[in-house]
């Protein structure tokens, strides 16, 4: 009996880890909306010349099994525990390396976790890693500057700081990078809170602190797809910085095509960052400072953020108006 468990587990082993000639991409975050995007871009493509390895702390989760049953690798991974990524890391190609600053709102933490990623991409000897970051805010507005309010003692808009700051740290190691700048998702008016609420007047209304100014946003599914397409033009994209968006749109627009697609009135409220700033949620003064971010330097970061640069890099790219029309059901209407 404990002969046939220990080739029942001897089989498992092998199925976790499918041999393959094909070039290994270590994906962290598998199970998230950018790993997640990268993994089903590598599977769906069954001519391409890389596999994917899912990393993952839960090998077991629901979503783990299935980039399991997809044909992913799927093995653990913590970025807390620098042992297990170098070892998610070994014999890989290519490592796409995330952070999740909304799971524990510590940019400290956040930063510790991108050196644990940095060092092992490293030591690991991977050829070449995509860095998903943001620009680190307190270039642009200085910790003195009072325009918007310091934060946690010396950060403007911690989640986006702390990525930044970490760039460093993969230039120092001398890790073959490209850093990748996301957008605003799109999936925020599913999951974070953001989507049409009920006002006291019945009406459907957003609130974002934007004003007039224009917010790059895109489909979380596509920064995955353009990262793939990153690690397929290889070597030349080491070094760059790549800015990633599917639209350049005020509140009032996304308004307007909210209100097409769901087949009621939604209205934009252009409230000021310090009135999002109050509104009490955790992580509320890091996006009411975010959003001011992009609301006073609305060109670079739109520039930085190129759609037709995107649409290179993933040809299916989806506009606001296509996303709508895919995810309109999700979204709650508060």
């Amino acid at each position: 009996m404990a002969e046939k468990k220990k080739t029942a587990r001897k089989t498992h082993e092998k199925a976790a880890k499918p041999k393959t000639d094909k070039k290994i991409i270590a994906v962290i975050g598998a199970t998230g909306a950018q790993g997640g995007g990268l993994v089903r871009a590598i599977l769906n493509d069954k001519h391409g010349s890389f596999a994917a390895r899912a990393i993952t702390r839960n090998p077991n989760s629901e979503k783990a099994k299935a980039l399991a049953d997809a044909g992913a690798e799927v093995i653990a991974g913590d970025v807390d525990d620098i042992k297990s990524l170098k070892k998610a890391f070994d014999g890989a190609h290519g490592a796409f390396c995330v952070t999740f600053f909304w799971e524990h709102l510590k940019p400290e933490k956040e930063l510790s976790h991108a050196r644990n990623l940095a060092q092992a991409a490293k030591d690991a000897g991977v050829h070449h890693v995509i860095w998903s970051t943001l620009e680190d805010t307190r270039k642009s507005v200085p910790l003195s500057d009072d325009r918007m309010p310091t934060l946690m003692g010396k950060y403007k808009v911690p989640h986006f700081d702390a990525k930044g700051e970490a760039d460093e740290i993969f230039r120092q190691l001398g890790v073959p990078t490209t850093f990748l700048l996301a957008s605003f998702y799109w999936e925020n008016f599913i999951y974070f809170g953001m989507g049409p609420k009920k006002g006291p007047d019945g009406k459907l209304t957003i609130s974002l602190p934007m004003g007039t100014k224009k917010l790059a946003g895109i489909a979380a599914e596509d920064i995955g797809k353009a990262a793939y397409a990153i690690f397929e033009k290889g070597d030349e994209m080491i070094g760059k910085t790549v800015g990633l968006a599917g639209g350049h749109l005020t509140g009032a627009q996304m308004a307007k095509s909210m209100t097409k697609a769901l087949g009621r009135e939604v209205v934009y409220n252009p409230v000021t960052p310090a009135a999002f700033r109050s509104f009490g949620f955790p992580g509320a003064d890091d996006l009411g400072n975010m959003f001011q971010f992009y609301t006073e330097f609305e060109q670079d970061c739109c520039d930085a953020r190129g759609i037709s640069e995107t649409k290179t890099l993933n040809p299916e790219l989806l506009n606001f108006d296509r996303w709508l029309s895919q995810n309109k059901e999700r979204i709650p209407l508060g």
